[in-house]
């Protein structure tokens, strides 16, 4: 029997980008999907170029796929707590044609590359649009999902 291709998601908020390495590391984690919509971040070691960079010397490949980031609004709603509304939007955006084109992408990598993690701020994956990427992979693909979560500071 194939051994199940992996699925892993991980938030970096509260964590410090040696931690959230480390637990990439660990996890045997061989590219990470970076599904941020704005790859820039007010947390040190986050933004893509010191992330891919960070993740380029632990043998870890990086990609950015912005159109599986969530619109403004959506992460507007998540920041005041509406995770409803947030799934909503979040929902509506992933039937735009670019959104079809990289879950699709995704869908590749995952058979490609794995095991696979998808990286975005919220630690919480229950209140993050990550979640809804990694169901959808995870029944379309057949992939096992697990959440990962660094030490956090």
């Amino acid at each position: 029997m194939a051994k199940a291709k992996k699925l892993f998601t991980i938030g970096y908020e509260q964590t410090p980008p040696k931690a959230v390495l480390d637990e990439l590391e660990t996890a045997g984690v061989k590219l990470v999907v970076d599904v941020r919509a704005v790859t820039s971040s007010r947390r040190p070691g986050f933004s893509k170029k010191q992330l891919s960079a960070g993740l380029d010397e632990r043998g870890i490949a990086y990609v950015h796929l912005a159109a599986l980031g969530t619109p403004k609004e959506g992460r507007l709603a998540a920041r005041s707590g509406q995770y409803d509304v947030l799934e909503k939007i979040f929902s509506k955006h992933l039937k735009t044609p670019e959104a079809r084109e990289q879950m699709d992408e995704l869908s590749a990598l995952v058979k490609k590359a794995s095991p696979v993690c998808l990286l975005c701020y919220e630690r919480d994956h229950t209140h993050c649009h990550r979640h809804m990427i990694a169901e959808i992979i995870e029944e379309r693909d057949g992939v096992a999902v697990k959440n990962l979560a660094g030490r956090q500071v």
